[in-house]
């Protein structure tokens, strides 16, 4: 034999050459191979085993270097390659060297793989099966059985054959795990476990029952003898693949200690079949074998056990698992966990667990108590590894107990157990995996049950869930458009599976939502639950961990996060299911926190929350399909139209009848509601079938249909088009009233009202037999204030129809006026946060609306007003019904319309010319109303009370009916008519008030004066005589007047009449003594009246005298100095400060009452007013200044002239004229210049003084001042031209004075400038009256 051939020198000769042949690889020469001489080496005992060895290596790297080759030698003759396979077989037998035995083994496998043929395979199983049988014992078979499963193991082919042809060696191969000798068993099992375990496990089915069940008994009692570990692994590996058969697995689970202890010996395999059947499972050794196994310190061991036990388990956990449980098999599952990272080990146990906890037997020997402490650390652990199906197993074997877990025995008893597994379950939804996290979402809601919460429950790490949950949703991919679904079919597969992940744990997520809220419910439900025992009872309303925080925390969640989710999920194709839970959630929150209900409910309902329920019904549950939907979009629609419905109207909950009528319908009816919205306009007009009571039937849905449409429309959402809307409810109106049956309930017939208000206007107007009907049903409400809403739409629908306007016209205005202002912006769509934050910024914006308020009271009219002015321009009859109110209602309702009408008035620009006429008649029938009815008893009287609240607002109107009026009109023509009627009653009514009762007798006055100064004086000769002869309004005149200077220190500033009052007296009083004289009226009753005191409270009261007074004292003086101070009207009265001791001077007498010094003291004072530059008194003060100068000029021109050329003269012109050009300018500074001018004074130079003036007309222009400033600069130029001035102009200047006059244009009469503001009217407040 030459090295590396394999060839027999010594007997080659002998051999056919055709047995030869090189063998190996194609490019190189390869190995000398003669099987002949093989075969006779192989068995030859002469032959060393290194010999054989080697020429085995040899033979194996000819199959592995040169396949088939050696296939083509043996096909020469089927014989010789039997020959060649039996004497390599015969080695197993032969060969003790475990390295030899090892290449027969692999060369015998290989051999038979390259000849392929069948021929071979049965030769080699048949000696194997010769051999067993032959021999008694199966000492010495160890190499057989190795090699056998080695085959096995290489051709698949050869575990059928066995199988179905070889039965009895598969008997052999059981009775040999009956030897003592481990290895050998190890080397059986092996067998037994490649020949069930090949090809997918089909041999094992195929397996005959008989063997298949003695296998198993035999596996049982080699597993619980086993010692060595290659024993153990095969006994392991193969008990796996047996658990995975359901036979198998109820023969090892019923196979008693007694009988896997017993002697092969005795051979009745089918009488133990049998009692196994018999046998109570509770003797199965099974369950401490592999409990035996858990104990073991190899986690391999331990992990092969946990696989076995969920593999029996998975066939019949009702049956198996009481064996496992009752040998404690679960606490030592549990405490594998503990001590353990291992991914497989960790899946594999919570695997077994779960299926554990499908027995009860696990909860009553309180496994889960024991064991869920183990299993919250082992989460927190597992959430780490990279295998992230290892944590989802791990929570759902956490959902499973706490799903399971019977209530009375409570897991977490303390705080710190709930905690940690709520901190374990928050991991699991931040984990990346989103089936994870699907899980702990799953298990979160196991968690909200009741009977799991610690005492006193934590609300602190419920929220703490809760927001995790919430916060996941964030993460949440948006579902792919339906153009990107219809795409390649690649990508169209990931986007439904990412879509189906999502939508699985938003479901998920809502059920734990909505188990949250139950939660909070029975939390609130339970007194001891509702408040933390250890929380101080003043720290309740603050504390996070409290039951209102976490209240707080679901509507913040569910406003915030929910709602844009399910809405943006569900935009393209709505998930029934899911929809469900989400209508549940929000309906809870109805419950939790009632008092944040009103501003999350007007949210929703503006946010189209009830065209989104109700299109989700229609789609979704019509023809009865998913019901618990539509019961959940019902009960939710039904809780936001009650907190609607309470909102919008206040006293709604006032009618208890109303609230449990709107309840039942909403109740009965919004179940069948499954339409989509195009097909209600056709459901509220057809015909009526069977009315099964009076809240279900066909006309109950109807007025469902209304309650829902009302409430949708007055939170903006048009559910259907205007018009369809208000021939609807114009139809069901009109056939109620033709079906003749009871009238309309209330809350429907409110609503039909608050649709044809609101749809009215793309509608036309009604007539005949609709109006009629509508006109009916309106009336037969027995109280119409309780369909009233505050809203325009209401105002123009009543007041369009004549008919209706007469009948509840001034209802619906007095509830207008009646009802606070309704502000529905801010607050009603604020994000809902904590009650806290939301009474916070509900206070706040409150505080701002009550400034911007009281600021528009100052600017504008409030909305209220407006709404009412534009109502009046529509419907200008509503003036009259306003004005009634003022006349009739009590004084705050009547105050309101006051309001309005002055609002009206002062503002009138584009209403009718004659709305001051069609007023005065109505305020007349008032007015003699007032005198009838205090006819026999004086105003104020106690039963009186409220028509003298209500008498000061007609008054007021009066006087801005008065003021509004402009002076052109025709009624100033002639005093008489209405015009002189209403002077004469109001002239009455002010003689015969109190002096105390200024709320009336201010306007009243302020109209007496107005009139007469408003009209021309040939038009006021019977006014003069008729309030002249009214003696007590002169009574009343005179006591006003005395007390109109400084009160005396025993009377206090409060009994004092108010400025306002004391100056409609003093205009009054000069109107009266200017007009006496023009038209020589007699007088009944003068009025005294104290020159002395008038003069000294302008010269040295003046900082401590209003204004208004200020104003009246110079108005009453200028009348008194233009008749000389002689009036019949006014009996004036002097002191020594005016006139000095008697006996007079001769300038005194002249001069008397008023006197040289006097005169002086006046003049002094008007300088001090003009110097205060004040418009009103600027104004005053010129005229005052005018008519004491002419008193002057007329009774001694000397003293005249001295006045006017006294150093204060020079002195008050130069700090007039150094005031600035918009003062310089002003028409009372160019009179003060003008009345120097006039009575010779020497103050007045050209230059600076008069050039000044020209210079400053010249730079502003002449076609920018004011019609009274030409007038005045009129007058001033007309003076310097007749004036002689020193220096005098030069003809330069006369030459810009006349070109400046002929600038001024036309002439203009020669009047003095009006002192008063524009119009000749004074209007302050409530004072009206003119100069």
């Amino acid at each position: 034999m030459t090295s590396g051939d394999i060839v027999y020198d010594t007997i080659h000769f002998r051999h056919d050459p055709k047995w030869s042949g090189r063998l190996g690889p194609a490019e190189g020469g390869g190995m000398l191979l003669c099987v002949a001489c093989a075969i006779e080496m192989i068995e030859s005992d002469d032959i060393a085993s290194v010999r054989k060895s080697f020429a085995l290596s040899g033979i194996s790297g000819v199959l592995k270097c040169s396949p088939g080759s050696l296939r083509e030698l043996l096909r020469q003759d089927h014989r010789v390659s039997l020959r060649f396979t039996a004497a390599v077989l015969g080695m197993l037998h032969t060969v003790e060297d475990p390295d030899t035995l090892e290449k027969v083994d692999h060369v015998l496998v290989q051999l038979l793989l390259e000849l392929q043929s069948e021929l071979s395979l049965c030769f080699v199983l048949d000696e194997i099966h010769k051999q067993l049988s032959e021999q008694l014992s199966v000492k010495g078979f160890l190499p057989i059985f190795n090699f056998l499963g080695s085959l096995v193991e290489a051709v698949p082919d050869v575990a059928h054959r066995l199988v179905t042809q070889y039965a009895p060696m598969l008997e052999h191969l059981c009775s040999a795990l009956l030897y003592p000798d481990e290895a050998l068993k190890a080397a059986v099992l092996y067998v037994w476990l490649k020949l069930l375990g090949t090809a997918g496990g089909l041999a094992a089915h195929s397996l005959p029952t008989a063997i298949r069940d003695r296998v198993c008994v035999l596996l049982l009692q080699s597993l619980a003898n086993a010692s060595s570990p290659q024993l153990i692994n095969n006994c392991v590996g193969l008990l796996w693949l047996l658990v995975q058969q359901g036979e198998a697995v109820s023969v090892l689970m019923n196979s008693p200690s007694n009988q896997i202890m017993c002697s092969e010996n005795q051979n009745s395999h089918t009488n133990n079949s049998q009692k196994q059947e018999q046998q109570s499972p509770d003797h199965c050794p099974l369950p401490l074998i592999l409990k035996k196994l858990l104990l073991s310190g190899d986690e391999t061991m331990q992990t092969a056990s946990a696989k076995c036990i969920a593999g029996i388990l998975v066939h019949s956990p009702s049956q198996c698992s009481a064996p496992f449980i009752k040998a404690d098999v679960p606490e030592f599952l549990f405490d594998r966990l503990a001590s353990s990272s291992n991914e497989v080990l960790l899946w594999s146990v919570y695997s077994c667990l779960v299926l554990l906890t499908e027995d009860p037997l696990f909860f009553s020997q309180c496994h889960s108590v024991y064991g869920i402490e183990s299993l919250v650390r082992s989460l927190k652990e597992a959430l780490w590894l990279t295998n992230l199906e290892v944590p989802k197993q791990g929570l759902l074997l956490l959902t499973e107990i706490l799903e399971r877990q019977p209530p009375s025995v409570r897991l977490f008893p303390s705080a710190p157990g709930f905690v940690a597994v709520s901190e374990a379950v928050v991991a699991g939804v931040s984990c990346s995996c989103l089936l994870a996290a699907t899980q702990a979402a799953q298990a979160a809601t196991a968690l909200f049950r009741l009977n799991h919460q610690s005492r006193p429950v934590q609300y602190r790490e419920i929220e703490g869930l809760i927001e995790a949950i919430t916060k996941r949703l964030s993460e949440l991919p948006l579902p792919p458009p339906a153009h990107c679904r219809s795409s390649g079919s690649l990508k169209r597969s990931d986007h439904s599976s990412q879509a189906s992940k999502s939508e699985g744990y938003l479901l998920q997520a809502l059920i734990c939502f909505q188990a949250a809220c139950r939660l909070a419910e029975e939390c609130a439900s339970e007194p001891l639950l509702k408040e933390n025992t250890f929380t101080a009872p003043s720290k309740h309303s603050q504390a996070h961990d409290s039951l209102e925080s976490l209240c707080q925390c679901l509507l913040r969640c569910c406003d915030s996060i929910w709602i844009p989710t399910v809405i943006r999920m569900c935009k393209h194709t709505p998930n029934a299911q899911i929809l469900q839970y989400f209508y549940s959630i929000l309906s809870a929150q109805f419950t939790l926190l009632p008092s944040l209900m009103p501003v999350f409910a007007n949210k929703l309902a503006s946010s189209g929350f009830y065209r989104l329920a109700l299109e989700h019904k229609g789609l979704l549950c019509a023809g009865n399909r998913n019901p618990n939907l539509n019961a959940s979009a019902c009960g939710f629609l039904q809780k936001l139209s009650m907190c609607l419905l309470s909102q919008s109207d206040p006293a709604f909950g006032a009618y208890q009848h109303d609230v449990k009528e709107v309840e039942n319908l909403l109740l009965y009816n919004l179940p069948s509601l499954c339409h989509r919205l195009s097909d209600w306009p056709s459901l509220l007009c057809d015909a009526l079938g069977l009315q099964l009571c009076e809240y279900k039937g066909p006309r109950a849905t109807q007025y469902c249909l209304l309650i829902m449409l009302h409430l949708a429309l007055q939170q903006g959402d048009r559910l259907l088009p205007d018009q369809a809307v208000f021939s609807s409810v114009v139809w069901l109106l009109h056939s109620v009233q033709e079906q003749g049956g009871c009238s309309l309930p209330r809350s429907v017939l409110r609503s039909a009202l608050y649709l044809l208000a609101m749809t009215q206007d793309k509608s036309p107007d009604l007539e005949g037999g609709p109006f009629n009907c509508i006109s009916k049903a309106l009336s037969s409400c027995q109280s119409f204030s309780s369909l009233y809403f505050h809203h325009p739409a209401l105002l123009h629908f009543i007041c369009r129809y004549p008919e209706l306007a007469e009948k509840f016209g001034a209802l619906v205005l007095e509830l207008w006026l009646a009802k606070p202002a309704q502000h529905t912006d801010a607050e009603q769509t604020m994000v809902v946060a904590s009650h806290s934050r939301v009474q916070e910024d509900i206070q706040e914006k409150g505080e701002k609306r009550e400034s911007r308020a009281d600021e528009r009271e100052d600017q504008d009219p409030d909305t209220e007003t407006m709404e009412l002015l534009t109502l009046i321009e529509k419907y200008p009859a509503v003036i009259l019904t306003l004005l009634d109110m003022v006349c009739t209602r009590e004084a705050p309702l009547a105050g309101r319309a006051l309001e309005v009408l002055e609002v009206l008035l002062h503002s009138q620009k584009d209403y009718e010319a004659d709305l001051c006429t069609n007023l005065r008649p109505a305020l007349l029938q008032a007015l003699q109303r007032f005198s009838m009815e205090n006819m026999d008893h004086g105003f104020g009287q106690e039963h009186t009370a409220q028509v003298v609240n209500s008498l000061p607002l007609v008054l007021r109107l009066l006087c801005v009916t008065q003021a509004s009026d402009p002076s052109s009109s025709s009624y100033y023509s002639k005093m008489d008519g209405v015009h002189f009627k209403l002077l004469y009653h109001v002239s009455n009514i002010a003689g015969r008030l109190k002096p105390t009762n200024t709320g009336s007798l201010l306007p009243a006055l302020s109209y007496l004066s107005c009139c007469l100064s408003l009209s021309p004086a040939h038009c006021t000769d019977r006014a003069v005589s008729m309030l002249l002869s009214n003696s007590g309004l002169m009574d009343q005149l005179q006591t006003v007047l005395s007390s109109s200077f400084s009160p005396t220190p025993s009377l206090s500033p409060s009994a004092c009449p108010p400025p306002a009052l004391l100056c409609c007296s003093h205009l009054l009083l000069s109107s009266l003594i200017t007009l006496q004289r023009v038209h020589s009226a007699q007088v009944h009753r003068s009025i005294s009246w104290s020159l002395d005191r008038a003069v000294q409270q302008l010269l040295v009261q003046k900082r401590n005298t209003d204004s208004l007074l200020l104003v009246g004292f110079l108005r009453l003086l200028q009348a008194v100095l233009d008749v000389d101070l002689i009036s019949a009207v006014v009996c004036v009265s002097s002191g020594p400060g005016l006139v000095g001791p008697r006996p007079l001077g001769v300038e005194d007498g002249t001069l008397y009452p008023l006197g040289f010094r006097g005169a002086q003291c006046l003049s002094t004072a008007l300088a001090g007013l003009l110097l205060q530059k004040h418009e009103l008194l600027l104004r005053a003060s010129v005229n005052c200044l005018s008519s004491l100068l002419g008193f002057l000029q007329r009774k001694s021109p000397t003293t005249a002239k001295y006045m006017v050329c006294q150093r204060w003269s020079r002195f008050l012109l130069h700090c007039l004229l150094s005031s600035g050009e918009s003062c310089l300018l002003h028409p009372a500074i160019l009179r003060v210049i003008t009345l120097l001018l006039q009575h010779g004074s020497n103050a007045v130079v050209w230059e600076p003084d008069l050039l000044q003036v020209m210079e400053a007309v010249e730079r502003k222009g002449l076609k920018e001042l004011s019609k009274e400033a030409a007038q005045a600069l009129r007058l001033l130029l007309r003076e310097i031209q007749c004036s002689v001035l020193q220096p005098p102009p030069t003809e330069d200047h006369m030459q810009r004075v006349r070109s400046m006059m002929e600038s001024l244009g036309p002439q203009a009469s020669a009047e003095s400038c009006s002192p008063s503001l524009p119009g000749n009217v004074l209007k302050h407040q409530s004072v009206s009256a003119s100069f």
